[in-house]
């Protein structure tokens, strides 16, 4: 009768005792099984690694390129804002631009200040 002892991952260890036909089918189906889930372990990070390459810019990332870009050294209203962002290819509407740009004063990354009644926004 032939003998194997199988150490998993956990560290459960399983011993299995039988013909030396059925302990070596048991093994392949062990084997087997713990390659195809590495190999599944491998295309999960791979999809991971290639939905973050596909994620869009946000508004807020727009925001901070153009800051980085010098962009705000004068300040400007939200209109130029969204303005600028539809030249580089993206359109938000203003409303939706109000939200991350307050966002981004909260956080100091930008200043507003109030002028003439209407907010502008700069360095």
């Amino acid at each position: 009768m032939a003998k194997a002892t199988i150490k998993s991952k956990t560290g459960t260890v399983i011993t299995v005792e039988g013909t030396e036909a059925e302990v070596t089918s048991i093994l392949s189906q062990f084997e087997t099984a713990a390659s195809v889930h590495k190999a599944k372990e491998v295309k999960k990070g791979h999809t991971q690694a290639q939905k973050e390459q596909r994620k869009r810019a946000g508004a807020s990332d727009l925001v901070i390129a153009l800051k980085e870009e010098g962009f705000f050294k004068k300040t400007k209203t939200l209109g130029e804002i969204a303005h600028a962002i539809e030249e580089k290819g993206f359109i938000y509407p203003t409303t939706t631009l109000s939200g991350v740009v307050l966002g981004l004063v909260q956080k100091r990354f930008i200043g507003r200040k109030k002028v003439d009644g209407k907010w502008v926004y700069g360095n």
